[in-house]
């Protein structure tokens, strides 16, 4: 692997700024790697919801034996994030970590090894806001594989547990009023505030890394009003992320969801959930985790099973019953300031991924 050649085009990449609202950006990091990936493949095209994504294999599309998937769309960052920087074995960028980079090196394995087993690049542009547009769109038109690796960091080590995720609104109505006369009103702020309070006594912010149940108040409104008002509406956003072990959520219809969150609200606050997401699994001991596990222990890394609270596209296999692992490269602060991606993981990373797919002959 040219080190100084992926570094080069690491850094362009990272320079494009593939955030949700700028389309023509999300366009241009795709064409980018499609160019990295070269000729001699076909590209299937997909767009669903102005979101652009892309298929590559060789020859005619079939059931693959493995899919390697890789999002190339970032979440918002400060210009200074998209001018990438490098310190030591350091690489400093929005999407260093996640996850352009690994979306680069699983491009340049795959155009190494293709021609060794049926195997196929999957590039999308909407992980970060979802992934229905890219992954479940492509697996919706009758893409198919036996096993999934999903390039998310990970240090190398092996994801094959995720929580599930899910999204609600909890409101609250009351009676407006004039400020100065509050007890001819009933404030909803209020009453969300006590309904928040009692979602968080059953499921606390978590201090620390623990495998359980986490609910986030992402965003409180009011209807339209004065400052000299009783509000007489108030909405509070929740992302909660759930165990398979929860059996409030797990196999749970938004129904019976929002029912069990209403529960632990007072009187006059509804939720209403708009979509639940089950949690990601794959066996452990399968031939397909067993052999990629070795191919980054011949690396020198461990290859130890994580579980991520965090949920990714592994989980629109799973729900088709494909076996999809995370496995990416290294690097810390996600989503962050300093986000940077961990240099020394790279070229073990391709190694391991060549490898794997040159050993499925």
């Amino acid at each position: 692997m040219d080190m100084d050649g992926f570094l080069a085009s690491a850094e362009e990449l990272l320079a494009i700024q593939s955030t949700a609202d700028r389309g023509d950006d999300l366009a241009g990091a795709l064409e980018f790697v499609l160019d990295v990936v070269g000729p001699g493949f076909t590209v299937d095209r997909f767009e669903s919801g102005g979101r652009p994504s892309a298929l590559v294999y060789r020859g005619e599309r079939r059931h693959f034996r493995v899919i390697l998937n890789g999002h190339l769309d970032v979440v918002p960052a400060t210009p200074e994030q998209f001018r990438p920087r490098r310190e030591g074995d350091r690489l400093y960028a929005r999407g260093a970590q996640d996850m352009k980079l690994s979306a680069l090196v699983q491009a340049m394995a795959f155009r190494d090894a293709a021609s060794q087993v049926p195997v196929a690049l999957q590039l999308v542009t909407d992980e970060e806001i979802g992934g229905h547009d890219g992954t479940a769109h492509q697996l919706a038109q009758g893409v198919t594989s036996d096993f999934v690796v999903i390039g998310e960091y990970s240090g190398l080590r092996m994801v094959v547990e995720s929580k599930g995720l899910l999204t609600a609104r909890v409101r609250a109505t009351g009676l407006a009023a004039h400020s100065a006369y509050q007890w001819l009103g009933d404030n909803a702020v209020l009453k969300l505030m006590r309904a928040v309070d009692g979602i968080l006594a059953s499921y606390p912010v978590a201090t620390e890394e623990v495998w359980r149940t986490t609910v986030n108040v992402a965003r409180i409104e009011t209807g339209p009003g004065a400052v000299n008002q009783v509000p007489a509406e108030a909405t509070a956003w929740l992302d909660i992320r759930f165990t398979p072990g929860d059996r409030d959520f797990a196999d749970r219809a938004p129904a019976e969801v929002a029912a069990h969150l209403t529960a632990l609200c007072p009187p006059g606050v509804t939720v209403e959930v708009d979509r639940v997401e089950p949690p990601h699994h794959a066996d452990p001991d399968s031939p397909d985790v067993t052999a990629l596990r070795r191919a980054a222990q011949n690396q020198g890394y461990t290859s130890d099973f994580l579980r991520k609270h965090g949920a990714a596209d592994a989980r629109f296999y799973h729900q088709r019953g494909t076996d999809a692992v995370i496995f990416g490269i290294g690097g810390d602060g996600q989503h962050g300031p300093s986000e940077y991606a961990d240099l020394t993981t790279v070229e073990p990373y391709y190694r391991a991924l060549v490898e794997f797919l040159t050993d499925l002959r």
